[in-house]
């Protein structure tokens, strides 16, 4: 491990593991308290519910593409201040749990946000519960939420305290998402009528109905594409016992990859490609878009694969292995093998993404990728040979890749070009923006891979870049929002302390959302 004698933080396990954006069960259904649905919560003060303006961000990466970039918001902040309210920028503040991950999207005049029961909207609701609240776009008022119990496997499946960690995704009158217990949830956007309990349409028990084992916590963000909404089950390990010295995976046939009916909740199809080489956990999300006029939904695996199929069929299009061959997996993040636990982006016919060795240890080698993706078959380049013009990477998918060990070995600093990443990138203007959990930002030409610039935040980076109004906006673990000029030279703009972790900001009708560990803040110049 290289630390390049500065303090970094590393957070702990599960923490790190439902980053991603940045980076997320029983038998039961779906576990809506009563007391949620008959109005025992105090609703909001009355308001218009419109939308604010024309514009949304309904699900993880705003489009099914992925890619972090909003070109439709212009005249947001580069500065601002938590603590001076009003004066500094801050249009209003929402109260969450004291652990969120999932969220924000915006959609219909309505703020989705997945948080944890910490912080109880109802009183007679106070243990330790999975919460999607819901909030008026216009001033941050509570509407309603959906109250989900833990499963009774305990940190092995649902870790404690961490809420619900997948973004949901909105399409018209309905909001998906993955709940804590490992279910995939349909719910109205409006709350059951008379009540701010949700209003829950279908669920999907994975657990139940395909013997999934998630790893501490299923934390996919759905993508919802033609009639059907995809999703990764979270099929993982079990976390290491006394004494024990290697994995063990309780049910290495569950499928890893789902496709659903978006309006019954009744499964289409089923993958379990990664079969029994799932090295850890299964935490990322799904990308879709149309490669030269045919649709491709592409999964991250937790083999360290990335998979392409037919969305309505599930027929496999092609296949890429993100680990060298030569790489090695090890417990606690010491080997040189990883899984996937960011989010695939999709741009101009290419795919790009990073690799992740594990949650236990993020500083270590890791590798960047940029994947042709109109080929079929298998696509990983051939025995560690990552030249794409080489005679023998004829038939790879194989653009360009950043990454891997310094050779020889320095004597100071990193030992790797690139390091562990749980980021996905944000790509605009010919431009790739990345992060690296070492902390390190980069900006790439994203058709060579050539790097433009780099620069070393000196801490953690988890959460995906987020490109807007000429601003590449990046949060660092100690919840510092560092501010960008956009562009091929780098410019510092500004650095936003926000007082406690933060999450990847988005942005929606002229206002910049940032979702903290217990606050939502809606910040914007006006």
């Amino acid at each position: 491990m290289v630390w390049n004698f500065r303090i970094r933080i590393i957070v702990p396990v599960v923490a790190a593991a439902l980053m991603i954006a940045l980076l997320g069960c029983g038998g039961a259904t779906v576990a809506v308290d009563p007391q949620a649905t008959e109005g025992a919560i105090k609703p909001a003060a009355e308001g218009e519910l419109k939308p604010v303006g024309k514009h949304s961000w309904p699900m993880l990466g705003g489009t099914p593409a992925r890619n972090m970039v909003n070109t439709e918001e212009k005249g947001l902040p580069t500065e601002w201040s938590v603590k001076k309210g009003k004066e500094q920028n801050i249009k209003w503040v929402a109260e969450l749990g004291t652990q969120a991950w999932g969220g924000p999207v915006v959609s219909g005049g309505k703020i989705f946000v997945g948080t944890n029961n910490n912080v109880p909207r109802d009183p007679k609701i106070k243990d330790d519960r999975g919460i999607l609240m819901c909030f008026r776009e216009s001033d941050g008022a509570f509407l309603w939420q959906a109250v989900h119990d833990k499963l009774p496997g305990g940190e092995a499946v649902d870790y404690p305290e961490q809420g619900i960690a997948s973004t949901p995704a909105v399409e018209g009158d309905r909001v998906y998402y993955v709940s804590n217990r490992c279910e995939l949830v349909c719910a109205s956007t409006e709350p059951k009528k008379g009540t701010t309990g949700a209003d829950i349409l279908w669920t999907y028990d994975m657990m139940e109905e395909l013997k999934v084992f998630p790893h501490q916590l299923a934390a996919s963000s759905p993508l919802v594409a033609g009639d059907l909404v995809f999703v990764v089950t979270g099929n993982g390990v079990a976390p290491l016992m006394a004494g024990e010295k290697k994995y063990t995976l309780p049910s290495p046939k569950a499928p890893s990859f789902i496709a659903v009916d978006k309006k019954t909740g009744k499964l289409a199809w089923k993958d379990d490609s990664p079969g029994d080489r799932i090295l850890q956990a299964q935490w990322g999300s799904p990308a879709y878009a149309e490669i030269d006029g045919k649709p491709q939904v592409i999964f991250p695996g937790g083999d360290g694969w990335l998979y392409s199929f037919e969305p309505k069929t599930g027929k496999p299009i092609w296949k890429f292995d993100c680990n060298l061959k030569s790489s090695e997996f090890k417990l606690s993040g010491r080997g040189t093998r990883g899984f996937l636990s960011s989010t695939p982006v999709v741009h101009d016919n290419k795919v790009y993404i990073g690799i992740d060795s594990g949650a236990e240890d993020l500083i270590g080698v890791g590798h960047f990728w940029c994947i042709d993706a109109t080929k079929t078959g298998d696509l990983s380049p051939v025995d560690d040979d990552l030249d794409p013009k080489a005679a023998v990477n004829k038939k790879s998918g194989l653009v360009w890749h950043f990454g891997g060990p310094v050779f020889p070995k320095p004597d100071e600093g990193r030992e790797w070009f690139f390091g562990r990443s749980l980021s996905s990138p944000a790509i605009h203007d010919g431009l790739l923006y990345a992060a690296d959990a070492d902390g390190f930002v980069y900006c790439f030409d994203a058709k060579t891979g050539e790097k433009l610039w780099e620069h070393d935040l000196l801490i953690n980076v988890m959460d995906s870049p987020f490109v807007v109004d000429g601003k590449v906006y990046v949060t660092a673990t100690d919840g510092t929002i560092y501010v960008f000029a956009q562009g091929k030279e780098k410019k510092l703009l500004a650095k936003n302390k926000m007082g406690q972790g933060a999450r990847t900001p988005i942005a929606a009708n002229g206002v910049l959302y940032v979702q903290t560990d217990e606050k939502l803040y809606a910040i914007t110049n006006k």
